[in-house]
């Protein structure tokens, strides 16, 4: 059974310009399988990839306006720029120059999901900015199209236009989605103090390999991809990796505390999400996710904790 591009495709095309206001929900993602290659030519690493949307989410709302401007609220108050520099504002100027209509909307942003946090909620934003001015201008794209003006502002940004589960190749911008049972997996999400750059936990990969001091690359993703086909938890657990965790726990060496309590928790897999510094851990079910829930709050070394599950739809009007 396909997590197809059927999901959240049920808003395309939509006949005409929206008065407004244009709401889109869009999840968080997290990495099932994130092989890391050697660096390119071009800066970036080639990424294999297996993403995995998951129930954190933040919201966009788009109003029609006479210029294009940014509001928000919740996580990131203060922190976040809302100018030019935001991948909202980028995405709404991106989409506009391919429609060729003003780049004009009241853009309003309320975030759960946490920055530089290994979610991609940056790259979230952007793919729920395309589908509300894709609505509130009445471009009429669609998400295939939408999806090569997602490429262009960042390699996560494609997979959250679809969501569900997907093969990420390339830099991760390019992006098929995965076969696998309907099944839904549940997660506990450990957000940590602060963020964590993705360039820099990069560069502490390239530096560990280089000193010899990484874990051996990840293999293929194909063990991931078959654990997908299963009902079974404790197979999906077993073949979950990241080859950015040993990054990030360089940087960040308290994490591996917080990894220790999911495992002496009873998580099923405890790792880094993409380049960190937030923890997801795999249960066995909603509740065997409250109890490991209630261990990590009780450790006293999360920021935050929640429970999530996936797969779910990618940015979506409702």
């Amino acid at each position: 059974m396909t997590e197809a591009w059927t999901l959240g495709d049920d808003d395309d095309d939509l006949a005409g310009a929206l008065s407004g206001p244009v709401r889109v929900r869009v999840p968080a993602k997290i990495n099932l399988h994130l092989g890391v290659g050697p660096l390119r030519s071009d800066g970036y690493h080639e990424l294999h990839t297996v993403y995995h949307a998951i129930s954190v989410y933040d919201e966009v709302t788009a109003r029609a306006g006479d210029t294009l401007s940014l509001t928000m609220q919740g996580e990131g108050v203060g922190e976040l720029e809302l100018d030019d520099s935001n991948l909202i504002i980028r995405a709404a100027h991106a989409l506009a120059a391919t429609a060729k209509v003003p780049a004009q909307a009241r853009l309003h942003l309320r975030k759960t999901i946490p920055l530089a946090g290994g979610l991609a909620g940056g790259s979230a934003d952007a793919a729920a900015t395309l589908v509300a001015l894709d609505a509130l201008w009445g471009t009429g794209l669609g998400r295939d199209e939408l999806a090569r003006i997602a490429a262009t502002l960042g390699s996560d940004v494609p997979f959250l236009l679809y969501g569900g589960t997907a093969l990420g190749t390339g830099h991760g911008e390019a992006v098929s989605p995965v076969l696998a049972r309907a099944n839904r997996w549940h997660w506990v999400v450990a957000f940590a103090d602060g963020g964590l750059s993705t360039p820099r936990v990069y560069g502490e990969l390239d530096r560990m390999r280089a000193a010899g001091t990484a874990p051996a690359p990840l293999n293929s993703s194909d063990d991931l991809l078959s654990a997908l086909r299963q009902r079974d938890p404790a197979v999906l657990g077993a073949a979950l990796g990241n080859d950015l965790q040993a990054a990030a726990l360089s940087l960040r060496p308290a994490l591996a505390d917080t990894l220790d309590v999911g495992d002496k928790a009873g998580a099923l897999a405890s790792l880094v999400s993409g380049s960190g510094p937030t923890c997801v851990f795999l249960a066995r079910d909603e509740a065997h996710g409250a109890d490991l829930a209630q261990a990590l709050r009780e450790s006293g070394l999360c920021r935050g904790v929640q429970q999530a599950y996936g797969a779910v739809h990618g940015a979506r009007i409702g």
